[in-house]
């Protein structure tokens, strides 16, 4: 069984954190997250730009096929089609 990272988590470890951060305190949520958070939302929606997604429903569907996988992608809230819309 393999046991390094997926290679989307492998992609995602080339772009730099700091600077998403960065724009995350410049431009503040309008509504507080409890358990999604902005970074989850960027994680599945690189996802499904990378994957070639063409719905909200296509992404829920495709991201809830495997979930014990959404922790090694990065993903660490619950993804659902009302969570992805905001």
């Amino acid at each position: 069984m393999y046991s390094g990272s997926l290679v989307f988590a492998q992609v995602m470890d080339l772009l730099p954190l700091k600077a998403f951060w960065r724009c995350m305190r410049r431009y503040p949520e309008q509504r507080p997250c409890r358990r999604f958070t902005c970074l989850d939302q960027f994680l599945c929606m690189a996802f499904a730009q990378l994957t070639g997604r063409e719905s909200l429903r296509d992404i829920e569907s495709c991201l809830r096929a495997v979930p014990t996988k959404l922790y090694h992608l990065g993903i660490r809230g619950t993804v659902c089609r009302t969570t992805l819309e905001v």
